[in-house]
């Protein structure tokens, strides 16, 4: 079978990929080892930058009925509250499980071929061979199947770099433990060594999780069972769940030519809040257009090159994310953040309209810089 493009991966960044380039008159392989619906460690946060992206790619609004809309976040530290903002741009909670289905039914329906439940054996830059034997190719190749990429370990030899992955352990608390009506969503600084834990409450549970940079948390499965001790959990009555995590460690170059790379398993998660949804859907709609563009210059050897131009915005802000993550998840400066957090008001909603989508990374760098102590804007531009 001969496509014009192939999507390896058929979570938010592949079947935004794949229904972007299926709209256009493409035809599009979706090909997925696992069939959907699935189970997909996350948070599950869908904040109102990923639905302003979901209607620009899937040309809808997003279906709240099986989401938990809150207005209220907690924000606490080292076990104490650190501030509690009320009225905040609508958080909504999701399960992965129903979010990704219902992203992979839009791509079959925008007529992307249904190549889940199959998986590779071989993979070239233009073909992919499945254990069955069959083979299908394509003119460019999308790689949107997450950190542990096959994709990348096919172009650069590893998925991802084990001196800056991050990665997370977590657990959905039933119902019967802990209602989540009553749960607040919460977000805890210093749960990990550069990381923070959290608390999600859904339909039906709640996702606790602990994440952070991976090499300096040898202990993350003692820094859980703290996190969850210190939220009236047992440990002992739980299985934990890990992943990595692309906290931040994205590719400059997120390719090589007809090749792209969408989503995690471009590192494309913002560093600081450890949201990556919205990006995904964005950065698989800008793959499908450069593969759409090169494919209408007759030249899929461009797709490279206008990817990366388009992910100029994306990766500016992740860089500004990353100097900011320095002074927010440092052990040795938080202290004076979380003081500027507790007392600043604007830092505060600013955090929370950065992820409602309202202002990106350069503003609130500006916000937070003017009211770090002398002593840590010196260090942050060392």
């Amino acid at each position: 079978m001969k496509f014009d493009i192939l999507v390896i991966g058929a979570g938010p960044a592949g079947s935004a990929a794949a229904t972007w380039a299926a709209r256009q008159g493409r035809r599009v392989a979706l090909i997925d080892k696992a069939r959907f619906p699935r189970d997909k460690l996350c948070g599950g946060l869908f904040t109102e930058r990923s639905r302003a992206t979901y209607r620009a790619v899937f040309g809808q609004d997003f279906d709240l009925s099986r989401a938990i809309s809150r207005t209220e976040i907690a924000f606490w530290h080292t076990g104490r509250t650190l501030a509690v903002l009320h009225d905040i741009p609508p958080l909504h909670l999701t399960m992965r499980r129903d979010l990704d289905d219902t992203l992979f039914r839009h791509a079959l329906h925008a007529g992307a071929a249904d190549y889940s439940g199959r998986a590779i054996a071989q993979l070239s830059d233009n073909t992919v061979t499945f254990r069955d034997g069959t083979t299908i190719s394509g003119d460019i190749l999308i790689g949107a199947d997450g950190v542990n990429s096959i994709v990348a370990r096919h172009l650069f030899g590893a998925a991802f770099s084990g001196d800056s992955i991050g990665f997370g352990l977590e657990i959905e608390v039933p119902p019967t433990a802990q209602d989540p009506a009553n749960q607040p969503l919460r977000i805890d600084f210093a749960a990990a060594s550069w990381g923070y834990g959290w608390s999600f409450p859904k339909q039906g549970s709640t996702t606790v999780g602990v994440g952070g940079l991976h090499a300096p948390n040898p202990d993350m499965k003692a820094r859980f069972s703290d996190y969850l001790l210190g939220l009236g959990l047992d440990p002992a009555q739980t299985r934990f769940k890990g992943h990595y995590l692309p906290f931040g460690d994205f590719r400059q170059t997120p390719g090589r030519g007809p090749v792209l790379l969408a989503g995690d398993a471009a590192g494309l998660v913002d560093p600081i809040t450890g949201e990556g949804i919205a990006l995904a859907m964005q950065s698989g709609q800008l793959a499908a257009q450069a593969a759409l563009d090169a494919l209408a210059a007759g030249a899929p050897e461009t797709a490279l090159p206008r990817y990366r131009t388009a992910l100029k915005d994306i990766h500016r802000n992740l860089r500004i994310a990353r100097r900011l993550r320095r002074i927010i998840f440092a052990p040795r400066w938080q202290k004076a953040f979380t003081a500027t957090f507790r007392r600043s008001g604007t830092v505060r909603m600013q955090y929370m309209r950065l992820l409602a989508g309202e202002l990106d990374y350069p503003e609130l760098a500006r916000s937070v810089v003017a009211r770090l102590p002398r002593y840590l804007l010196n260090a942050l531009r060392r």
